[in-house]
């Protein structure tokens, strides 16, 4: 494809996931209208996506010493910019997009020059809403979130979090958006910085939608809604969670622990957008009822 014709492009970072969730993307993703230019990058120890990359036409980088999520991205990033490529769509492989969704996120973008990132609605396969519009965290948050869910759910504290009383039901801007899914607009991002190759795993998402959100919007629009098999792997694995405390704490100690003016007021700002008052708890939480595309 050359440089005229690329009209938006994608990476799918892949470790050992499973060849018909990343088959089935990249079905999705090269049948797509306008056409995109596509990149797989594989950290897995074997090259066993190689075949299957190449049947759709993709590019194949193998990478078996696995340098982690961020470099990954930032490797296409580099690519698809100096392709010429407007825009970059940055996927996990467990992602379902629909038929026209490509093309109606591409057609926002196009129409909203002031939007540098852009994130869907998500949901799981069985049709519930997954919540991933989230303010800028505070360590005390987290470690309530984590340590302790049950008390986090209960006192309201997640519902304010993750901007339940919003609705998920229109255009917002959110303070971080969730890296299994994003839009970015090249040249906004090439300004901001790419990702910060210091997370090896987890937080590099929320850096960028931070950077970003400095010059541009970062916007979820619920126009189009995706499906992703949502594994949640640091809860249940132990190498998983470390790489999540370790990316906490490179985070704040980027940004500040306990004392971060800017984070206040931008979340301030987000959840007088959301339709809630900081510091008040949010209403019942979307994530608990059967909210359907």
């Amino acid at each position: 494809m050359n440089a005229a014709a690329v009209a938006a492009s994608c990476c799918i970072v892949c470790y050992h996931s499973r060849p018909d969730q990343v088959e089935r993307l990249l079905a999705s993703v090269t049948t797509a209208r306008p056409r995109v230019l596509v990149y797989v990058v594989d950290n897995s120890r074997t090259d066993a996506l190689c075949g299957l990359a190449g049947r759709f036409g993709a590019h194949y980088r193998h990478q078996p010493d696995n340098p982690g999520y961020a470099r990954s991205h930032n490797w296409a990033l580099a690519a698809a910019a100096a392709a010429g490529s407007p825009y970059h769509f940055v996927l996990n492989p467990d992602i379902q997009l629909p038929l026209d969704g490509i093309h109606k996120m591409l057609a926002y973008m196009a129409q909203h020059p002031d939007v540098g990132l852009l994130a869907p609605r998500v949901h799981y396969p069985d049709g519930r809403l997954q919540p991933l519009c989230k303010l800028l965290p505070h360590p005390f948050e987290l470690a309530v979130r984590r340590f302790f869910p049950l008390l986090h759910r209960s006192s309201g504290r997640l519902a304010r979090y993750e901007l339940h009383g919003s609705g998920y039901n229109r255009v917002m801007e959110v303070p971080a958006l969730s890296g299994c899914f994003l839009l970015m607009r090249v040249e906004t991002v090439l300004r901001a910085g790419l990702f910060d190759e210091r997370f090896f795993l987890y937080f590099e998402d929320v850096d960028l939608s931070r950077r970003v959100g400095r010059i541009a919007r970062t916007v979820f629009v619920p126009h189009v809604s995706i499906v992703h098999d949502y594994a949640r792997g640091s809860y249940r694995n132990g190498r998983l969670l470390w790489h999540h405390l370790v990316s906490a704490a490179r985070y704040f100690n980027k940004w500040g622990w306990l004392r971060d003016e800017e984070r206040d007021r931008i979340n301030a700002r987000a959840l007088r957008a959301a339709g809630l008052a900081p510091g008040r708890a949010a209403g019942p939480s979307p994530a608990e009822t059967d909210l359907r595309p």
